[in-house]
């Protein structure tokens, strides 16, 4: 037996092999643990890889288990009943009620935890557990079965059947008071896309295709200026950052409306050009399993997040 098979077999794999088992199809089980089906399907290639036997007969309509598969589940179940169970036994032992948040950084630094307090003074006796990354899912299931509700941005394709769209993706230039009247003192002000060329622009460096709808190409094409070169550049892998950055008057930065309409409302920043904004196909969702798999604390969360959308959507609309 190779060193490979020795290991013991990890828990995403597992908990994502019995999801699928039960269901018998992939697609549920990746909307049961908040993954997509391509992260379900590697989490199974993996466990098949460590077994060396296949655990699904895989065909264009359905899925099968194999031999393999029978003899897994059967040992798998009861040990996955107990596991939750012990989990449940040792939360409630603490006596703290929990919600788990799963979402991306940016979307918590710049508009879930500054909203936090609130929710807090509201439900007191609630915690609330962060889990932030900023893939779109967790490749590697870590957070199966231990998230209650996730925020996530992506396209509506992507979005569970349980899903709600919070607000749409709008991104604008915006800069700190301070660039705006230095701007003024000591260059050309910034009333017309042809006066960047005196600034730096800030740039979002991020590998994934939602990168070309927040661009700053995108949108000098859209408004007539495809060969304009700024001062220089700045690149931000993290729009958290770029934010950061834009109001410590380093530079313009496209801003996404949605995470950057507080710090605007405050008049932290300023929309340099507020006809010229530009929308993308993608959005901000919330998503939650069915409302009968979710705790009455999860659900209160999930209307409190609601309520704070509508306030940003009115934001975005009155800025």
């Amino acid at each position: 037996m190779s060193t490979a098979r020795r290991r013991p077999l990890a828990v995403g794999p597992i908990r994502a092999f019995e999801s699928v088992a039960r269901h018998l199809s992939f697609r549920a089980a990746a909307e049961e643990l908040f993954l997509t089906q391509s992260a379900i399907s590697r989490q199974i290639q993996a466990l098949e890889e460590d077994l060396g036997a296949p655990v699904f007969l895989r065909g264009t309509r359905k899925v099968e288990l194999t031999q393999a598969g029978v003899t897994l589940l059967r040992a798998t179940e009861p040990l996955l009943d107990r596991l939750d169970t012990s989990v449940r036994q040792i939360r409630q032992t603490r006596g703290r009620r929990v919600v788990s948040v799963s979402t991306f950084a940016s979307f918590a630094s710049l508009w879930l935890i500054p909203r936090l307090e609130a929710f807090q003074r509201e439900h007191p006796q609630i915690d609330i557990r962060i889990s932030a990354t900023d893939n779109l899912v967790d490749p590697d299931g870590n957070d199966a079965g231990e998230v209650d509700v996730a925020l996530r941005y992506g396209l509506p394709e992507q979005a569970t059947p349980h899903s709600v769209q919070l607000f749409d993706e709008v991104v604008t230039p915006m800069v700190s008071p301070l660039l705006l009247e230095r701007a003024q003192t000591i260059g050309p002000p910034l009333r017309t896309p042809a006066d960047l060329t005196a600034h730096t622009l800030m740039e979002e460096d991020n590998p994934k295709g939602s990168a070309e709808f927040v661009s700053w190409m995108r949108w000098l094409r859209t408004h007539a200026a495809p060969d304009l070169q700024p001062a220089r550049w700045v690149f931000f892998n993290y729009t958290h950052q770029q934010v950061q950055a834009a109001l410590a008057g380093q530079g313009v930065a496209m801003a996404r409306l949605a995470l950057t309409v507080d710090a605007a409302s405050r008049g932290e920043l300023i929309e340099v050009f507020p006809g010229c904004r530009l929308e993308s196909p993608y959005g901000y969702w919330l998503i939650k399993p069915p409302a009968t798999q979710m705790t009455e604390d999860a659900k209160r969360f999930c209307t409190w997040v609601e309520a704070q959308a509508a306030v940003t959507r009115a934001a975005m609309a009155a800025l």
